[in-house]
């Protein structure tokens, strides 16, 4: 069943457009997040979702509930039953964290408020902490706090505008899995706001790419990175690229030579395209791995490298581009020496060839 539905949304500022009649619908108990750079609405449509900033065309509605609509009806972001995680923890210094939590559920009496502000510290694994203030709390902790207290009024939506940006990298992955298993826990919707495709493959149900205002794809993770719609949503998912080939009679004249055209081109007219893959379509010759298919030989040269766990991590230049490889230690080549390599064909991305330009236009 729907819980938010956004039906052709448009937001003005000045004489910027910061949203282009956007639609999408957020299911209920569907953790939905929202993908794009710096620029691209994601937070403006956040901000809309909470009754923070009002539509200038469309409308949006909460279950049956019109919330806001162009020329018509407005509901009050507080009688929306919305929980909100901010990128700063928005704590009250001289509150402990139990009260910080308990605050918004002050209508139960205080006896009760507490009791299930407890629970919700508890929930985030911070019972052992409930009388420290903020300024006793590590950044994650505090934004543990603050998940607790947006949790505790079990709110219909949770709206979460880039909670983790603040975070190292150890702690954001961290509290992204925590953020996960208690909202599932809990059944509750959640839109999530994010830069970081990492973060939101691993904790979305969907992800919906944003850029210009535009929503350029929404779709699970796995179709996202196996199928994105555009070259804009393949790099900004992480693909590597790009690279200028030419498509011809089922040939793919490409910068490491003429290759068999995988199955993907079928569907596609000869001439110039660009070609992007992912990290995972790249194998070292004596890797024990079964690839599905054709696949092209290729060399790379080496960049340098860098020890990441148990693994070292190439960086490579392959004819232009600069990517990244984790290989096992015992494969570490040197530095400035060449590495040969397979790339399996049908895991590489395929579009029309078009002028290069800045990212703001592709994504227009």
């Amino acid at each position: 069943m729907t819980l938010l539905h956004i039906d052709a949304v448009r937001k003005r500022f000045g004489h910027t457009t910061a949203l282009h009649d956007l639609s999408l619908q957020l299911q209920e108990g569907e953790i939905l997040c929202l993908l794009g750079p710096s620029g691209s609405g994601k937070t403006t449509l956040l901000r809309l979702v909470a009754g923070l900033e009002r539509l200038d065309g469309g409308s949006m509605r909460l279950g049956q509930t019109v919330i806001d609509a162009a020329g018509g009806p407005f509901l009050p972001p507080e009688q929306r039953q919305l929980g909100m995680v901010f990128q700063d923890y928005a704590l009250w210094p001289h509150l402990s964290a139990l009260d910080n939590v308990a605050l918004p559920l002050h209508r139960m009496g205080r006896d009760k408020s507490r009791e299930q502000a407890r629970a919700m510290l508890a929930d985030v694994g911070l019972a052992d902490l409930a009388e420290r203030h903020p300024h006793a709390l590590s950044g994650g902790q505090q934004q543990r706090v603050a998940l607790a207290r947006a949790l505790a009024v079990r709110p219909r939506l949770l709206l979460c505008d880039e909670p983790l940006s603040n975070l190292d990298a150890g702690l954001r992955e961290e509290l992204r899995d925590l953020i996960g298993s208690v909202v599932r826990t809990h059944g509750i919707s959640a839109l999530y706001i994010t830069h970081d495709h990492r973060e939101a493959l691993a904790l979305a149900d969907r992800v919906g790419v944003m850029a210009q205002g535009r929503l350029l794809q929404l779709s699970s993770p796995r179709e996202l990175l196996r199928q994105p719609a555009t070259d804009f949503v393949a790099r900004f998912t992480g693909a590597h690229g790009p690279w200028p080939v030419r498509l011809r009679a089922g040939r793919l004249h490409t910068p490491w030579g003429e290759v068999a055209a995988p199955p993907a081109c079928a569907a596609l007219a000869d001439g110039p395209h660009t070609l992007y893959l992912r990290s995972s379509a790249l194998h070292l010759p004596h890797a024990d791995v079964d690839i599905v298919g054709p696949y092209w030989p290729v060399q790379a040269r080496v960049l340098g490298q860098l020890t990441v766990g148990e693994h070292t991590e190439l960086r490579l230049d392959l004819h232009g581009v600069t990517l990244r490889l984790p290989v096992p230690d015992a494969h570490a080549p040197t530095t400035g020496s060449t590495l040969s390599l397979r790339i399996a064909a049908a895991q590489t991305l395929l579009y029309p060839a078009i002028p290069t330009t800045t990212q703001e236009e592709l994504a227009a």
